[in-house]
């Protein structure tokens, strides 16, 4: 009996060692925000790592951070580290519009506006082509199966990132009725939040709820504007309290890339530019006709002072 008794303690002492390894508050990124430490494996060394592009690069966070992978990351990035947008990533700078819809609320493949002007759409209504004439060809419509949420925390407030992780996949399964399958998020620093809605579709089930749905929804929630009943607010609840997050920004990304170019110009947006470079034609102009006309000035009045010397000199 004794001897399992020391069994027993020392698979005691054994998993508190593990789980103070794993809490250790002395595993972070001294020198990079956004490094991710842990030292929850074999060894009892805290292991970081930074993010750079696609890639995760083993960083040792005790030292400064060869300026190589920083630049790097910052490159592939913006200035402020936010995460990489897929190249094919289509923001609605369209805005507004009356759209054609199928009998089932699909968006039509071709949209146009009353000038005839016409263009191609994805699943999301965004734009995916240039504008064309009314004779502008959409052989097909385009599923986006990728929805990128992009927001900013309204509160400074230190919540378990687990804990908010879980409570945005809930709020968007029980708001939005969207499986969680469809869902991951990540957090970026003390800052900014991703929500990826990812939904082939092969993927989705008959009567499912879409994600460029999902997405639309969530924009006007987040905004302030929502499009439900008053009496359901819109809540990220964590701990039993509200998480604020703002700034929504949404990026779409086709099965198909995009196919939008400068080839292809309307007569407004052509007229627009024409009239941009005639302006500055015209300023160029008045501004070497006033530097010729104050040189020949000038040259006037040294030649009458010239004059003037000669005589006084007489």
């Amino acid at each position: 009996m004794k001897f399992v008794s020391v069994l027993r303690l020392g698979a005691a002492l054994m998993c508190l060692v593990l789980v103070t390894r794993a809490q250790n508050p002395g595993c972070k990124c001294k020198t990079h925000y956004l490094g991710k430490c842990d030292n929850s494996g074999a060894s009892s060394d805290c292991q970081c790592a930074l993010s750079i592009g696609p890639a995760s690069q083993a960083v040792d966070c005790t030292k400064l951070i060869p300026k190589c992978w920083l630049m790097k990351r910052e490159s592939l990035g913006t200035k402020a580290g936010r995460r990489v947008k897929p190249v094919q990533a289509l923001i609605d700078n369209d805005g507004l519009y009356d759209p054609e819809c199928e009998t089932n609320g699909v968006f039509k493949a071709r949209q146009c506006n009353n000038t005839d002007t016409c263009w191609c759409v994805n699943t999301a209504g965004v734009r995916r082509t240039d504008k064309g004439d009314k004779n502008w060809k959409c052989p097909e419509l385009v599923r986006t199966n990728w929805v990128i949420v992009e927001m900013k925390r309204n509160n400074s407030d230190s919540v378990n990132d687990d804990v908010l992780i879980q409570a945005l996949k809930t709020t968007i399964l029980n708001r939005y009725g969207l499986p969680e399958k469809y869902v991951s998020v990540e957090l970026e620093g003390s800052s900014f939040i991703y929500i990826d809605l990812k939904q082939n579709g092969t993927q989705k089930l008959p009567g499912e709820v879409d994600i460029t749905d999902v997405g639309y929804y969530m924009e006007k929630d987040i905004k302030g504007d929502p499009l439900f009943h008053p009496d359901e607010k819109f809540e990220i609840l964590v701990n039993g309290k509200n998480f604020g997050v703002k700034e929504p920004v949404i990026y779409y990304v086709d099965e198909k890339p995009h196919e939008i170019t400068m080839k292809h110009l309307t007569p407004g947006v052509i007229a627009v530019i024409v009239v941009v470079v005639l302006a500055v034609v015209a300023l160029i102009a008045v501004l070497i006709f006033t530097r010729r006309k104050k040189g020949k000035y000038q040259k006037a009045e040294m030649k009458e002072l010239n004059e003037m010397q000669k005589e006084v000199s007489t």
